[in-house]
C-alpha cells in the first residue's frame, strides 16, 4: 500500500494564517500587511522584524490554547473520506521538539482515523538533541516508506524529489503556487490513481 506523507503546519492546518490574524495583526494594528501578500517563510522580512522575534511569537502560539483550537484544513478532511483509506498516511513536521506534544495531540484529535504515524525533525535543536535528521528528507530516507509528500515548503518537495518520492505543492502565499486547494488534491488524486 502506498503511502503519503502529509506536512502539518500550514498543510493539515492553518497555522501561519491563525497566528498572523490571532497574535500579529492585533499587536500591530498600523500594519498593512495582508496574510495574502506575505512572499517569505519565515515571515520576519515581509513582518519587518527580526528573526528571533517571529520565532518566539510564533513558538508561544504553538503551544497556546489557540492553537488547539484550530480547525483541521476541511478540504484535507474531506479528501481522506474520500480517498484516504486506499493509502498509508504518515504526518511530517518541523517544529521545535517543546511545542511537540500540543501538535501530536492535535493531528491525532483531528486526523487520527487516517494519519497513524508521525514523524518530527527538531526546528532549531539544542545542544542536548541527537541530530537524526537534518531536514525532511533525511527522515524520509531513513523511513523508508513515502511515495507522496504533500508540502507547503518548496525546498523540502525539491530534497524530496531527488530521492524518487512525488510531490504535491501545497498553495500558500509565499510559496508561489498559482494553483487551487482544489486543483492540489485533484492532482494528487490523479497522480496516485496513475502511479
Amino acid at each position: 500500500m502506498r503511502t503519503i506523507v502529509w506536512d502539518i503546519d500550514d498543510v493539515l492546518n492553518d497555522l501561519m494564517r491563525a497566528w498572523f490574524t490571532s497574535v500579529w495583526k492585533p499587536g500591530h494594528p498600523e500594519s498593512q500587511l495582508r496574510y495574502q501578500d506575505i512572499a517569505d517563510n519565515p515571515p520576519y522580512r515581509s513582518l519587518g522584524i527580526g528573526e528571533a522575534e517571529y520565532l518566539e511569537s510564533l513558538d508561544a502560539f504553538r503551544v497556546s490554547d489557540a492553537a488547539r483550537r484550530m480547525a483541521p484544513n476541511a478540504a484535507v478532511l474531506k479528501w481522506l473520506r474520500s480517498y484516504g483509506d486506499g493509502y498509508r498516511h504518515v504526518a511530517l513536521t518541523a517544529r521545535p521538539l517543546a511545542s511537540v506534544p500540543a501538535a501530536a495531540e492535535w493531528l491525532f484529535r483531528h486526523f487520527g482515523g487516517h494519519i497513524r504515524c508521525f514523524g518530527v525533525v527538531p526546528s532549531r535543536p539544542g545542544p542536548e538533541t541527537p541530530l537524526y535528521d537534518r531536514d525532511k528528507s533525511d527522515f524520509l530516507r531513513w523511513f523508508g516508506k513515502g511515495d507522496f509528500l504533500v508540502d507547503d515548503c518548496e525546498a523540502n518537495l525539491a530534497r524530496v524529489r531527488a530521492m524518487g518520492i512525488r510531490t504535491v505543492l501545497y498553495p500558500q502565499p509565499w510559496n508561489g503556487a498559482t494553483h487551487t486547494v482544489g486543483s492540489t488534491l485533484a492532482t494528487l488524486t490523479e497522480s496516485l490513481v496513475v502511479n
